[in-house]
């Protein structure tokens, strides 16, 4: 049930493991073992996990000490973002020479629209291949790629074949593979929401697609029009080159947890102090101040506050915080402590996308 606006070849890359694999690439005695970027088997969080590692269940987001426990013979090095930033800048290099239509989602991963392309090439599913060997022969690494008709079922169809894969999901294809994926494949459905899906006995995109619209904004909201219109391959936000900056933030994982306010106002300062020099180097400003506070036992809470005007000011930002800090008594004591900035002046109103009224049922002639 693709509409007319749906016309487009969107491939979404998405570079394998890539902070390990960097690790990996510059230092070889790491090949090949399992390898954690960040955390330690003391304190910290990993941040990212080779694929030797995650055979172990090692994952971005868990302790150090989890990991550890998964997997003994685990490696932990310290991450080197600058090193990360240069070589995601000689991808995005790679990127430009097929479209300036390229919209970052990190530093490794973006959405490329291809539909017309400087190389003049009509296949998307080439070009997507061309732009893999590219990285592998100029970059080192590998990376994966999902090609379809909109940013959705492309970030869906490049984890299909990973590590080193591709997946093109055809315009006549779309729903029949929106169909038989598990709900908690589809980007967007986190885990909570999925377990919720299942209550109401919703396992697969098939299911899903069975249930009304009216009946889908009765349990999940707002959010119930867009399942409505995904599994259906209805998404129509394009490729966006300047994507808007939402949030600035930074936080700190402590070597001891702190149980004073005093100690943790001192975090706060130097938290402060990035948050400003990223929102100075980005000529932007903010409203909401939000705390996050990680105690000992992993609970996490925050708190925000939203203040009448912009701010970009490390002393005001630290005043905010600490206010948020003092606002309530700490649950336990502190092992991590962040600051986030929300509300940016670089902000425009969304426009939503109306439920569309038909649906044009065609064969699309694209070359994929």
């Amino acid at each position: 049930m693709l509409t007319q606006n749906s016309l487009r070849k969107i491939i979404h890359i998405d570079m394998d493991a890539f902070y390990a694999s960097v690790e990996q690439m510059d230092n070889p005695t790491l090949q090949g073992i399992p390898l954690a970027v960040g955390g330690s088997e003391i304190r910290g969080v990993v941040s990212a996990a080779s694929y030797e590692a995650r055979k172990y269940g090692v994952r971005s987001a868990i302790s150090g000490i989890q990991a550890k426990k998964m997997c003994p013979d685990l490696v932990f090095v310290p991450p080197r973002f600058d090193r990360y930033k240069e070589i995601s800048k000689k991808i995005r290099k790679i990127f430009l020479d097929y479209t300036d239509l390229v919209e970052p989602l990190s530093l490794d991963e973006a959405y490329l629209d291809v539909t017309e392309n400087k190389k003049g090439i009509p296949s998307a599913t080439l070009i997507a291949q061309e732009i893999r060997k590219r990285i592998f022969d100029e970059v080192g690494l590998t990376a994966s790629a999902g090609i379809s008709v909109n940013k959705f079922v492309a970030k869906i169809a490049s984890d299909y074949n990973k590590p080193n894969g591709q997946k093109t999901v055809n315009p006549e294809e779309v729903e029949a593979f929106l169909e038989r994926l598990d709900v908690k494949k589809f980007y967007g459905i986190g885990k909570v929401t999925a377990e919720k899906m299942y209550q109401l006995g919703i396992f697969t995109g098939f299911d899903l697609k069975q249930k009304s619209a009216d009946y889908l904004e009765k349990h999940f909201g707002n959010s119930g029009l867009h399942y409505f219109q995904i599994v259906r391959g209805i998404h129509e936000s394009p490729v966006k080159p300047n994507r808007k900056i939402k949030s600035i933030g930074a936080e700190r994982t402590f070597n001891e947890n702190l149980s004073s306010e005093i100690y943790l106002e001192e975090r706060l300062q130097n938290i402060a102090r990035e948050i400003e020099q990223r929102l100075q180097k980005s000529k932007i400003a903010g409203k909401t101040i939000t705390l996050k506070i990680k105690y000992s036992d992993f609970t996490l809470q925050t708190r925000s506050k939203t203040v009448p005007y912009f701010i970009n000011d490390k002393a005001i930002i630290a005043d905010v915080a600490r206010d948020l800090l003092y606002q309530e008594r700490l649950r336990n004591s502190v092992r991590l402590l962040g600051i986030s900035i929300h509300n940016l002046n670089n902000e425009e109103k969304q426009i939503t996308t109306p439920l569309p009224q038909k649906s044009i049922s065609m064969q699309l002639r694209f070359e994929f």
